[in-house]
Formats: C-alpha cells, sequence, structure tokens
C-alpha cells in the first residue's frame, strides 16, 4: 500500500507543477483580449505569491487541524476551482480575484507534501518528486499552446488543467486512509510534535532558522533570476539572436529536471549536505562560464550548468530539515522556508531588474555570483551550528 501513497504523491507533485507557468505561457493571448497593459501580469504574480507566502505560514496549524493529506486534498480542490475561475474571467480584476485562493492554495500543497516526503521517504524519492514538478512544469505550457493552436483560447487552457486538478482531488481523497496509516506506522520513529503550533517568534529562536531561511531565499532568487533574466542577457550582452537565445534558455529547466532525475540516484551516496555542496559548485562553474568571453557554446554550456548545479540544492535542504531541527519541528520550519524562498522569488528578480536598467545587462553573472556566495556561505554556518552538521 506504501507504493500506491507514493504513486498518488508523485502524481501530486507533477500537478503542483501543472499551473506554476501557465500565467506566461497564456499572458502575451489574456493582455490582448481583455485589453491591459502587458506588465499587469505583474499583478496577478504579486497576489499569488503574497497568498503562497500566507498560507505556507499558516501551513504548521492548517496540518495539524486536517492533516497532510487532508491539506493537501483541500489545497489541490482550492487550485482546481481558482483555475476554472480563471478560465471563466472576462476581466482583469476578475483574474486578480482569483489569484487569491489560487495562491492560498499552493503555498499550503507545497509546504504539506515537502514536510510529509522529508519526514517518510528516503532522499532519493524528494529529488525524483521535484523532477515530477519539473515534468508538470513543462507539460502545463505544451496543454495552454494545443489549446490556443486549436483556437480554443486560453480559456480552454485553464479549463483543462483545472479538470486535471479535479481528477487529483478525487484521488487525494480516496487515498486519505494510506496517509493515515503511513504516520501511525511511523509514529514510532519519529519525536512527537509540540502540543501546539510554533509561533514565528519561537521559530526564529530554534538554532540554524535564520540561516537556512537565507539559503533558501538565495537559492530561489538565483534560479528565479536565471529563469527570467537569461534569455536577455544571452541577446543582448553576449550577441546570441533571439531565437537562439529563447530555445537555448529551456536548457536551464532541463538541466534543473534531468538533474533531478540523476539525483535521486547519487543520494543513494551522498548525503543532503555533500548534494547542496556539489550543486554550488556545479553552479559556480556555470557562472563562470558566463563570465568569461569564451563565446556562444561557453555561454549556453554554462547555462546548462546552473541548471544542473540547482537541481539538488532544493530537495537536499527540504529532505534535511528534519534530521537538521527535528520531526517535532520540521513542519513548521519548511513552513517559514517556503515562505522564505517565495519571498526571494518575488524581490530579487525585479531588483535585478531595476539593476540593470541603472547599469548594464552585464552584470547578471556577477549578480548570481554574489548570491551564490552568500547561499554558500549560510549553508556552511547552518551545517556547523545544526545536527546535521558535517
Amino acid at each position: 500500500m506504501i507504493h500506491l501513497l507514493l504513486a498518488v504523491i508523485y502524481v501530486s507533485f507533477i500537478s503542483l507543477g501543472l499551473p506554476d507557468s501557465l500565467l506566461g505561457a497564456a499572458w502575451p493571448s489574456i493582455y490582448q483580449g481583455l485589453r491591459v497593459p502587458v506588465s499587469y501580469s505583474g499583478v496577478i504574480f504579486c497576489i499569488i505569491s503574497v497568498g503562497t507566502v500566507i498560507s505556507s505560514l499558516q501551513s504548521d496549524r492548517l496540518i495539524r487541524k486536517f492533516g497532510a493529506g487532508g491539506v493537501t486534498a483541500i489545497s489541490v480542490a482550492m487550485t482546481a476551482a481558482a483555475l476554472f475561475g480563471f478560465s471563466a474571467s472576462n476581466s482583469f480584476w476578475a483574474l486578480c480575484l482569483w489569484a487569491i485562493p489560487y495562491g492560498l492554495g499552493a503555498g499550503s500543497v507545497d509546504t504539506a507534501l515537502n514536510n510529509y516526503v522529508a519526514l517518510h521517504f528516503a532522499s532519493r524519492h524528494m529529488s525524483w518528486l521535484h523532477c515530477m514538478w519539473g515534468i508538470g512544469a513543462s507539460v502545463g505550457p505544451y496543454i495552454m499552446g494545443a489549446a490556443l493552436t486549436r483556437g480554443a483560447g486560453w480559456q480552454m487552457g485553464y479549463r483543462i488543467i483545472s479538470g486535471m486538478q479535479v481528477v487529483l482531488t478525487i484521488i487525494i481523497v480516496l487515498s486519505l486512509p494510506l496517509w493515515k496509516a503511513k504516520t501511525t506506522a511511523d509514529a514510532g520513529e519519529q519525536e512527537a510534535a509540540p502540543a501546539k503550533a510554533l509561533t514565528l517568534k519561537q521559530i526564529f529562536r530554534i538554532p540554524g532558522v535564520k540561516e537556512v531561511l537565507i539559503t533558501f531565499f538565495c537559492y530561489c532568487s538565483l534560479e528565479q533570476t536565471t529563469s527570467l533574466w537569461a534569455s536577455s542577457y544571452l541577446v543582448l550582452n553576449r550577441g546570441i539572436s533571439p531565437e537562439t537565445a529563447a530555445s537555448f534558455a529551456s536548457l536551464f529547466f532541463l538541466g534543473i529536471t534531468a538533474g533531478r532525475a540523476l539525483c535521486g540516484f547519487l543520494t543513494l551516496k551522498l548525503n543532503d549536505a555533500q548534494m547542496v555542496r556539489m550543486g554550488l559548485g556545479l553552479i559556480a562553474m556555470g557562472v563562470v562560464l558566463l563570465l568569461l568571453p569564451l563565446g556562444e557554446t561557453a555561454a549556453l554550456a554554462g547555462l546548462l550548468l546552473v541548471g544542473f548545479g540547482c537541481a539538488p540544492i532544493y530537495p537536499s535542504l527540504i529532505h534535511g530539515t528534519p534530521g537538521r531541527f527535528g520531526a517535532e519541528n520540521s513542519q513548521a520550519i519548511i513552513g517559514v522556508q517556503m515562505a522564505s524562498a517565495y519571498i526571494g522569488n518575488c524581490l530579487m528578480p525585479p531588483l535585478f531588474g531595476a539593476a540593470a536598467n541603472h547599469t548594464t545587462i552585464a552584470i547578471f553573472p556577477y549578480y548570481l555570483l554574489v548570491i551564490l556566495i552568500l547561499m554558500g556561505a549560510m549553508h556552511e554556518t547552518l551545517q556547523k551550528g545544526t545536527k546535521a552538521g558535517h
């Protein structure tokens, strides 16, 4: 039965990735149809992100009340409703309204699934599950593109993904006894959770929490900045054609997805801290290739290496949370980690855009390098000051 539950969680991670890249894929059609400025996508993105941060911070209380399976089912149902709301929207303000449950659902399910897997499954499953997220994030735009190509409109793309989320919600609800059985079976292996949900003040008092939050902030800042600005850097600074840059920017996502598939096997030999260090080293090599004037091939190879380097960091950091802070605290801390990650997603890419606008986009690899150095320093400080330090 445990294999059946694991299959449900794998499908859940694919579903988690499906809507994440829909807005970007659909926005060229949305803003023209709704006759709003192209920049308005940032408003919707911010609403979703704020909702995600809020639900991540509240996830400890929610999971205590409804359980990991219950929170996952409720969150996926909220996402399904929000996506259907998007498909039925005829105004920008309606999209903003539906972005609220979209964001609230996304944060809770992310925290619930990550904490559950960190507590109950081996590190390799965390890597492979995040690889499944990458597959979902890749399939989402494909579904939207197919809907647009066939003249069904962006609304149909959202409707299809919403239907898939409804099916997943039903599957999760039917699987709820499996979640409870697994939790009960592992109860003797885990430390008892605190009687009450931890407050933010209590969480910040735990040794290593500040360092791990900065590490998550830096990781997601680096990943999202690379995702949004790599193509522009290749075109404006390296003289690569827009068509080539657009196609090769996908190398970054390919590196992350393929890297996580490979990392699942590497975790059989390397622990979580070693996996993170390996990722940091690969990112450093990639950034150096972006910095050096070695031509188009080197720059594209650098982008691929940055993607490979990103692959093990996020899942390994999450999987190490129970061992680092104790199983009794992991639920609360993973929620705060998710919130810190989303804040990095929101703040640092626009900050780079503002900096590049006032200087030059050539600072792109230097910007990544500064974030990387801070992330590496915080990770090593974290290792020395917590249970998992080695």
